[in-house]
């Protein structure tokens, strides 16, 4: 039952721009669609709403196409902006509303509920083009919930926004998750998708590079990270002489390494402990999704790159 993306095909004259991916979002989850610019993440979510048909391949959500569920079963926040700039911003909020069905006192009730929580509620009687690019965003992602839509789909959602307001956006998308709503969202800036995201999928090129739950995706590199910290931060060339111990990033605070599969990152602790060194700061994590995307798309091959050329309007 959930949102299924199957074997998805997609050109634009010589521009292959999907290339066979296939992937499923869970109702009531978090998905991140992660890729560079010219990925294909664009594409696949507007041929998933139902504005470009695939050559092959289908997309459905609960078993059925998603065709031929109702429009008002989805939100769309593109990553342009598709605000009237003439045109009052509380007043757009409930058009945009009423061409879901929902009736305008309600629009505009929870429409006003939304500005004041995004802190936007002096801006309601004005235009949207006085606003600032960060604030049009917001009352565009407004727009796309507003009818409480089952599936939200949004293409780079954070773009233009300062961490406060990234902040408001977090809890907002994590309330509409805890409601039993499926977000879907692509981004390019992988640290916002690993702090939201229970499952992600990351495309490069059109082509499906790795998908699954966020952490067995991280985990799926066969190695940890250990963070390490201790009273003699000078001399550091013992790490060297551990086996499947790799330093990867010295630092004035604390010294990152790598531990393969093989390794045991306890060992780095036991030896640290047995130079006599107080040990200030020792942690173990997975790698990170951007360490996973670098490794991942850059081990592919440029030869494989299909969409190297391709315009950035066509390919996304």
């Amino acid at each position: 039952m959930s949102l299924a993306i199957t074997n998805l095909k997609k050109r634009f004259g010589d521009v292959q721009a999907l290339d066979g991916i296939s992937f499923s979002v869970a109702p009531g989850e978090v998905f991140g669609f992660l890729g560079a610019n010219g990925a294909g993440k664009t594409t696949t979510m507007r041929i998933a709403l139902g504005l470009l048909r695939a050559d092959e391949g289908s997309v459905t959500w609960q078993d059925r196409p998603t065709r031929s569920w109702p429009r008002r079963t989805w939100g769309y926040l593109p990553e342009e902006r598709g605000l009237y700039g003439r045109m009052p911003v509380l007043d757009q909020l409930v058009f945009y509303a009423s061409l879901y069905g929902v009736p305008r006192d309600r629009a505009r009730r929870d429409a006003l509920h939304w500005l004041a929580r995004f802190r936007i509620s002096e801006y309601a009687d004005r235009r949207a083009e006085t606003l600032s690019k960060g604030n049009q965003q917001k009352v565009q992602f407004i727009a796309t919930i507003l009818h409480d839509p089952d599936v939200v789909l949004m293409d780079e959602p954070f773009a233009a926004l300062d961490p406060v307001n990234v902040a408001l956006l977090k809890a907002a998308v994590l309330e509409m998750r805890d409601r039993g709503r499926t977000l879907v969202f692509s981004t390019h800036q992988l640290d916002m998708a690993e702090e939201l995201c229970d499952s992600v999928a990351i495309i490069d090129r059109g082509r499906l590079v790795t998908e699954g739950p966020t952490r067995e995706v991280k985990r799926s590199a066969g190695r940890q990270v250990v963070r390490l910290a201790t009273s003699d931060d000078h001399d550091l060339s013992w790490l060297d002489e551990l086996p499947h111990v790799k330093v990867t990033r010295p630092g004035r605070d604390y010294t990152e390494l790598h531990v393969d599969a093989d390794g045991d990152p306890q060992t780095v602790l036991r030896a640290a402990m047995g130079r006599g060194e107080s040990v200030l700061q020792f942690e173990v994590a997975d790698p990170s999704l951007e360490e996973i995307f670098v490794e991942r798309v850059g081990a592919i091959d440029t030869t494989e790159r299909t969409l190297a050329a391709a315009p950035a309007e066509v390919a996304r």
